[in-house]
C-alpha cells in the first residue's frame, strides 16, 4: 500500500491519461495490468463525478485563464486538489495544495507551482471557509 503521495501522483497520471485518450475511468482502470490503490481510484472517480462542480469553482477564480487553455497537468492537479478540499475533509487543506504544488513542479511548467498554489487556495476559502 502506497502513501497517499504516491496517490496522488497516479491519480495524476490516470486523470491525464482520460483526459489525452478521452475515455472515462472505468475503461482506463479495465485496461490497467496492476489496479490502482484505492486513494487512487477514489481520487479519480471522485473528480469524474464532482467534474462540474470543481470546473465551475475554477471558473470562478480564474482570472484570464479558461479552463481549456490550462496545461493539462495543471488542469488535473487543479481538478484533483478541488477535489480533495470539497470532499475529502480528513485531509488537511496545506497538506493538498502542499502536494499539489510539489507535482506542479515536478511535472508541469516553471511557473505552475505558483499557479496551483493560488488557485487552490482560493478554491479553499470557498469550500473551506
Amino acid at each position: 500500500m502506497g502513501t497517499r503521495r504516491e496517490s496522488r501522483e497516479r491519480a495524476l497520471e490516470l486523470s491525464y491519461e482520460m483526459e489525452t485518450r478521452n475515455l472515462d475511468s472505468e475503461i482506463v482502470f479495465s485496461e490497467l495490468l496492476v489496479t490502482p490503490d484505492e486513494y487512487s481510484i477514489d481520487l479519480v472517480q471522485g473528480v469524474e463525478r464532482h467534474g462540474a462542480e470543481i470546473d465551475a469553482l475554477l471558473k470562478k477564480h480564474s482570472e484570464n485563464w479558461t479552463i481549456e487553455r490550462m496545461p493539462p497537468v495543471d488542469r488535473a492537479l487543479l481538478r484533483i486538489g478541488g477535489y480533495e478540499l470539497g470532499w475529502q475533509k480528513d485531509v488537511p487543506t496545506a497538506v493538498i495544495i502542499d502536494e499539489a504544488v510539489e507535482l506542479a513542479h515536478r511535472y508541469s511548467t516553471k511557473e505552475s507551482g505558483r499557479f496551483v498554489n493560488a488557485l487552490l487556495a482560493q478554491l479553499a476559502e470557498d469550500l473551506r471557509p
